[in-house]
């Protein structure tokens, strides 16, 4: 008899015959289990729906995200723009209610006031034709689809000018990725180019304006961003419409500033190497 065969009566006599210890010298050798497969990392595998109920029309509706964590930045635009291998993250930063065309950028989703309310539905819903997008990704037409309700939604809204210098602004990021991600065997490829171009600069000087306004008349942070990295910003996008006034005006700012940190100083030094070396390359013209 086993000292444990009293487990019998508990249905556990497989149990007796177990040993007590276990010899240190007789290491189990453990099956590896097959590694799950990871997914490619590819626009469609780094999506997924969010749900939104919207505060225009309370209808339920889902909205292409990129999931964070998931994509790793590979340099970064002068003016602060982020890019990526394996997506364009600006193609979905637009939240639209496909019911009632209600969009917005998702950090300024919600948080409505009665009469923002009410000017979006008598001025954008009331005439607002349903549209399904994309249901695996959004192609950039769709995007900037997105983008212009967005920045109608803003006018709509009275937003602060903050919040529709920052949609102009990402809205040229947009057709900047758009440029970059276009295919050279694209029929018309090169007009394609240039019209984006110059719908980019466009919207960066309606950006600039934007900013503008806002820093003179708005509290810090501005957009989410503090008073220094909006100058660095504007001194970017200065830089880059040739505005060369504004952008050395605003990189000095941050230069001879007793606050910016070192790494903003260095950046702000960079920038006006290259704000320098522009205006000799584009000398302005002679009267």
């Amino acid at each position: 008899m086993g000292f444990l065969d009293g487990l019998k009566k508990f249905g556990l006599g497989a149990l007796e015959d177990e040993e007590l210890y276990e010899d240190p010298k007789k290491k189990a050798v453990k099956k590896e289990e097959p590694k799950k497969q990871a997914l490619p990392l590819n626009e469609e595998t780094l999506l997924f729906d969010k749900k939104y109920t919207c505060p225009i029309c309370d209808s339920q509706f889902d909205s292409k995200t990129v999931r964070s964590g998931k994509v790793r930045v590979k340099s970064q635009d002068v003016d602060l723009r982020n890019t990526y291998n394996e997506i364009d993250p600006s193609k979905y930063d637009i939240v639209t209610c496909p019911n009632c065309g209600y969009s917005t950028l998702a950090k300024y989703y919600g948080n409505l006031t009665k009469f923002q309310i009410d000017e979006i539905k008598g001025k954008i819903s009331a005439n607002f034709k349903k549209h399904e997008f994309g249901k695996v990704t959004y192609t950039y037409e769709e995007a900037r689809m997105r983008y212009e309700l967005a920045i109608a939604t803003a006018m709509v809204k009275k937003s602060k000018n903050s919040e529709k210098a920052y949609l102009c602004l990402k809205m040229a990021w947009l057709i900047r990725g758009e440029n970059e991600h276009m295919d050279p065997a694209t029929e018309g490829y090169e007009e394609k180019q240039k019209a984006n171009k110059a719908e980019e600069l466009d919207l960066l000087k309606k950006a600039l304006d934007g900013f503008v306004i806002a820093r003179q008349s708005e509290t810090p942070p501005i957009a989410g961003m503090d008073e220094l990295t909006l100058d660095y910003l504007m001194a970017a996008i200065g830089l880059e419409v040739k505005d060369y006034d504004m952008a050395n005006k605003m990189v000095g700012n941050i230069i001879l500033s007793r606050t910016a940190n070192s790494r903003l100083k260095e950046k702000a030094k960079d920038l006006k190497e290259k704000i320098a070396e522009d205006m000799k390359n584009n000398p302005p013209a002679q009267a």
